[in-house]
Protein backbone atom coordinates (compact mmCIF):
# COMPACT_ATOMS: atom_id res chain seq x y z
CA UNK A 1 0.00 0.00 0.00
CA UNK A 2 2.42 2.40 -0.46
CA UNK A 3 1.79 5.59 -2.27
CA UNK A 4 5.30 7.06 -2.54
CA UNK A 5 5.34 10.85 -4.57
CA UNK A 6 1.26 10.94 -4.27
CA UNK A 7 -0.09 14.04 -3.46
CA UNK A 8 -2.98 14.13 -0.86
CA UNK A 9 -5.02 16.58 0.92
CA UNK A 10 -6.88 15.75 3.95
CA UNK A 11 -8.70 18.46 5.61
CA UNK A 12 -9.42 19.27 8.88
CA UNK A 13 -5.83 17.38 9.62
CA UNK A 14 -4.25 18.92 12.98
CA UNK A 15 -5.17 16.88 15.25
CA UNK A 16 -7.14 14.06 16.44
CA UNK A 17 -8.18 11.76 13.72
CA UNK A 18 -6.95 13.73 11.19
CA UNK A 19 -3.54 14.24 12.10
CA UNK A 20 -3.18 10.25 12.55
CA UNK A 21 -4.26 10.43 8.83
CA UNK A 22 -2.04 12.43 7.79
CA UNK A 23 0.62 10.75 9.83
CA UNK A 24 -0.39 7.65 8.37
CA UNK A 25 -0.14 8.98 4.48
CA UNK A 26 3.34 10.21 5.20
CA UNK A 27 4.42 6.92 6.31
CA UNK A 28 3.06 5.23 2.94
CA UNK A 29 5.38 7.86 1.55
CA UNK A 30 2.87 10.25 0.31
CA UNK A 31 3.28 13.97 0.10
CA UNK A 32 0.63 15.41 2.61
CA UNK A 33 -1.00 18.59 2.75
CA UNK A 34 -3.09 19.66 5.60
CA UNK A 35 -5.64 22.27 5.14
CA UNK A 36 -7.51 23.41 8.25
CA UNK A 37 -9.20 26.98 9.74
CA UNK A 38 -6.00 26.95 12.32
CA UNK A 39 -2.32 26.11 12.53
CA UNK A 40 -1.47 22.77 13.81
CA UNK A 41 -1.11 21.68 17.42
CA UNK A 42 1.81 20.33 18.80
CA UNK A 43 3.16 17.95 17.91
CA UNK A 44 1.99 18.77 14.50
CA UNK A 45 0.97 16.13 12.00
CA UNK A 46 3.68 15.98 8.80
CA UNK A 47 3.54 17.39 5.44
CA UNK A 48 2.74 20.89 4.31
CA UNK A 49 -0.18 22.96 6.17
CA UNK A 50 -2.28 25.62 4.28
CA UNK A 51 -4.93 27.72 6.18
CA UNK A 52 -8.48 26.77 4.75
CA UNK A 53 -12.05 27.47 5.92
CA UNK A 54 -13.50 24.89 3.99
CA UNK A 55 -17.06 26.33 4.35
CA UNK A 56 -15.65 29.38 2.38
CA UNK A 57 -16.50 27.99 -1.72
CA UNK A 58 -14.39 30.94 -3.13
CA UNK A 59 -10.91 30.01 -0.79
CA UNK A 60 -11.77 26.12 -1.08
CA UNK A 61 -11.58 26.75 -5.30
CA UNK A 62 -9.07 28.82 -4.96
CA UNK A 63 -6.82 26.44 -3.06
CA UNK A 64 -7.31 23.67 -5.24
CA UNK A 65 -6.83 25.54 -8.76
CA UNK A 66 -3.04 26.10 -6.89
CA UNK A 67 -2.28 23.10 -6.62
CA UNK A 68 -0.60 21.80 -9.51
CA UNK A 69 -1.56 18.14 -8.64
CA UNK A 70 -3.30 15.92 -6.26
CA UNK A 71 -4.14 12.54 -6.11
CA UNK A 72 -5.96 11.80 -3.20
CA UNK A 73 -8.66 13.60 -1.40
CA UNK A 74 -9.77 12.78 2.46
CA UNK A 75 -12.37 14.91 3.15
CA UNK A 76 -12.00 14.41 7.65
CA UNK A 77 -12.88 18.52 8.30
CA UNK A 78 -16.54 17.67 10.62
CA UNK A 79 -17.31 17.14 14.26
CA UNK A 80 -20.41 18.88 15.99
CA UNK A 81 -20.94 19.77 19.88
CA UNK A 82 -23.29 18.02 21.60
CA UNK A 83 -26.67 19.92 21.90
CA UNK A 84 -30.22 18.41 21.94
CA UNK A 85 -32.38 19.65 18.71
CA UNK A 86 -34.79 21.75 21.16
CA UNK A 87 -31.57 23.03 22.83
CA UNK A 88 -30.17 25.30 19.36
CA UNK A 89 -31.52 27.10 16.54
CA UNK A 90 -32.82 26.23 12.88
CA UNK A 91 -29.27 28.70 11.90
CA UNK A 92 -26.72 26.62 14.51
CA UNK A 93 -28.22 23.10 13.32
CA UNK A 94 -27.85 24.37 9.69
CA UNK A 95 -24.29 25.33 10.40
CA UNK A 96 -23.41 21.69 11.56
CA UNK A 97 -24.98 20.59 8.36
CA UNK A 98 -22.93 22.84 5.80
CA UNK A 99 -19.75 21.49 7.73
CA UNK A 100 -19.97 18.12 7.48
CA UNK A 101 -22.11 17.72 4.58
CA UNK A 102 -21.82 20.76 2.22
CA UNK A 103 -18.49 20.91 2.46
CA UNK A 104 -17.37 17.61 1.38
CA UNK A 105 -19.31 18.19 -1.73
CA UNK A 106 -17.84 21.82 -2.27
CA UNK A 107 -14.36 20.45 -1.45
CA UNK A 108 -14.94 17.76 -3.96
CA UNK A 109 -16.13 19.37 -6.73
CA UNK A 110 -13.03 21.71 -6.55
CA UNK A 111 -10.72 18.68 -6.34
CA UNK A 112 -12.54 16.90 -8.99
CA UNK A 113 -10.22 18.00 -12.08
CA UNK A 114 -7.32 17.39 -10.49
CA UNK A 115 -8.44 13.96 -9.30
CA UNK A 116 -10.04 12.90 -12.70
CA UNK A 117 -6.45 13.71 -14.20
CA UNK A 118 -4.62 11.47 -12.05
CA UNK A 119 -7.17 8.81 -11.94
CA UNK A 120 -6.99 9.34 -7.99
CA UNK A 121 -9.47 8.70 -4.76
CA UNK A 122 -11.51 10.30 -2.35
CA UNK A 123 -11.88 9.10 0.98
CA UNK A 124 -15.01 10.24 3.10
CA UNK A 125 -14.34 10.12 6.73
CA UNK A 126 -18.58 8.99 8.08
CA UNK A 127 -19.41 8.12 11.41
CA UNK A 128 -21.75 5.54 13.15
CA UNK A 129 -23.92 8.39 14.11
CA UNK A 130 -25.03 8.25 10.03
CA UNK A 131 -26.69 5.24 10.58
CA UNK A 132 -28.29 5.28 14.05
CA UNK A 133 -30.37 7.43 15.85
CA UNK A 134 -27.72 10.43 17.39
CA UNK A 135 -29.53 11.80 20.05
CA UNK A 136 -27.45 15.09 21.40
CA UNK A 137 -25.77 15.64 17.81
CA UNK A 138 -28.69 14.91 15.52
CA UNK A 139 -28.02 17.30 12.50
CA UNK A 140 -24.78 15.60 12.27
CA UNK A 141 -25.91 12.34 12.63
CA UNK A 142 -27.98 13.52 9.49
CA UNK A 143 -24.72 14.78 7.90
CA UNK A 144 -23.08 11.66 7.71
CA UNK A 145 -25.90 9.92 6.41
CA UNK A 146 -26.17 12.32 3.97
CA UNK A 147 -22.05 12.40 3.45
CA UNK A 148 -22.56 8.22 2.73
CA UNK A 149 -25.03 8.98 0.15
CA UNK A 150 -23.33 11.55 -1.55
CA UNK A 151 -20.23 9.04 -1.89
CA UNK A 152 -22.07 6.60 -3.53
CA UNK A 153 -23.37 8.78 -5.91
CA UNK A 154 -19.86 10.30 -6.58
CA UNK A 155 -18.88 6.86 -6.84
CA UNK A 156 -20.83 6.25 -9.67
CA UNK A 157 -21.07 9.63 -11.88
CA UNK A 158 -17.25 10.07 -11.47
CA UNK A 159 -16.49 6.32 -12.59
CA UNK A 160 -13.85 5.09 -14.01
CA UNK A 161 -11.80 8.22 -13.50
CA UNK A 162 -12.26 8.85 -9.48
CA UNK A 163 -12.69 6.21 -6.84
CA UNK A 164 -15.11 7.25 -3.70
CA UNK A 165 -15.63 5.29 -0.70
CA UNK A 166 -16.34 6.31 2.90
CA UNK A 167 -14.95 4.79 6.14
CA UNK A 168 -17.57 4.78 8.54
CA UNK A 169 -15.66 5.74 12.13
CA UNK A 170 -16.67 4.42 15.52
CA UNK A 171 -15.13 6.39 18.77
CA UNK A 172 -11.74 7.37 18.56
CA UNK A 173 -9.19 7.61 21.25
CA UNK A 174 -7.74 11.06 21.02
CA UNK A 175 -6.44 14.32 22.18
CA UNK A 176 -10.04 15.43 23.16
CA UNK A 177 -11.83 11.95 24.49
CA UNK A 178 -12.24 13.60 27.84
CA UNK A 179 -14.54 15.84 26.98
CA UNK A 180 -17.06 13.07 25.57
CA UNK A 181 -16.38 9.98 27.46
CA UNK A 182 -14.24 12.08 31.04
CA UNK A 183 -11.67 10.89 32.66
CA UNK A 184 -9.61 7.56 32.13
CA UNK A 185 -12.47 5.49 34.20
CA UNK A 186 -15.03 6.59 31.79
CA UNK A 187 -12.63 5.92 28.86
CA UNK A 188 -12.23 2.53 29.91
CA UNK A 189 -16.07 1.75 30.57
CA UNK A 190 -16.87 3.50 26.77
CA UNK A 191 -14.05 0.92 25.64
CA UNK A 192 -16.08 -2.31 27.55
CA UNK A 193 -18.97 -1.19 24.99
CA UNK A 194 -16.90 -2.09 22.28
CA UNK A 195 -16.30 -5.73 20.80
CA UNK A 196 -12.72 -5.30 20.39
CA UNK A 197 -12.37 -4.34 23.88
CA UNK A 198 -11.25 -0.47 23.06
CA UNK A 199 -11.50 2.74 20.97
CA UNK A 200 -9.88 3.26 18.00
CA UNK A 201 -6.07 5.00 17.53
CA UNK A 202 -5.96 7.97 14.86
CA UNK A 203 -3.65 5.70 12.99
CA UNK A 204 -6.54 2.69 12.80
CA UNK A 205 -8.56 5.13 11.04
CA UNK A 206 -5.29 6.51 9.05
CA UNK A 207 -4.24 3.00 8.04
CA UNK A 208 -7.30 2.00 6.63
CA UNK A 209 -7.67 5.30 4.96
CA UNK A 210 -4.64 4.42 3.21
CA UNK A 211 -5.60 1.16 1.93
CA UNK A 212 -8.90 2.53 0.60
CA UNK A 213 -6.64 5.49 -1.50
CA UNK A 214 -4.10 2.48 -2.67
CA UNK A 215 -3.84 0.55 -5.44
CA UNK A 216 -4.99 -2.64 -3.47
CA UNK A 217 -8.31 -0.96 -3.33
CA UNK A 218 -8.55 -0.58 -7.10
CA UNK A 219 -11.77 -2.04 -7.51
CA UNK A 220 -13.32 -0.70 -4.63
CA UNK A 221 -15.50 2.00 -5.18
CA UNK A 222 -18.90 3.58 -3.37
CA UNK A 223 -18.29 1.03 -0.37
CA UNK A 224 -18.74 1.70 3.29
CA UNK A 225 -15.46 0.33 5.42
CA UNK A 226 -17.11 0.29 9.16
CA UNK A 227 -13.75 1.56 11.21
CA UNK A 228 -15.91 0.52 14.73
CA UNK A 229 -14.52 -2.88 16.63
CA UNK A 230 -17.12 -4.54 16.07
CA UNK A 231 -19.81 -1.78 16.46
CA UNK A 232 -22.35 -1.61 19.63
CA UNK A 233 -23.09 -4.21 21.35
CA UNK A 234 -27.51 -4.39 21.41
CA UNK A 235 -28.61 -3.17 24.02
CA UNK A 236 -31.74 -5.71 24.58
CA UNK A 237 -29.15 -8.21 25.07
CA UNK A 238 -27.49 -6.69 28.31
CA UNK A 239 -31.30 -5.97 29.59
CA UNK A 240 -31.72 -9.74 29.09
CA UNK A 241 -28.99 -11.27 30.44
CA UNK A 242 -29.60 -8.15 33.54
CA UNK A 243 -33.64 -9.84 33.83
CA UNK A 244 -32.01 -13.31 33.88
CA UNK A 245 -30.17 -12.16 37.12
CA UNK A 246 -32.58 -10.90 38.62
Amino acid sequence: MELNGRVVVVTGGTRGVGAGIARSFAQAGADVVVCARRPPEVPSPPGRFVELDVRDGDAVRHFFAALPRLDVLVNNAGGAPCRLLADASPERHARVVELNLLAPLTVSLAAYDHLRRARGSIVMIGSVSGGRPSPGTAAYGAAKAGLENLARSMAVEWAPHVRVNTLVVGMVRTERSHLHYGDEDGVAAVARTVPLGRLAEPSDVGAAAVFLASDAAAYISGASLPVHGGGERPAFLDAATAREET
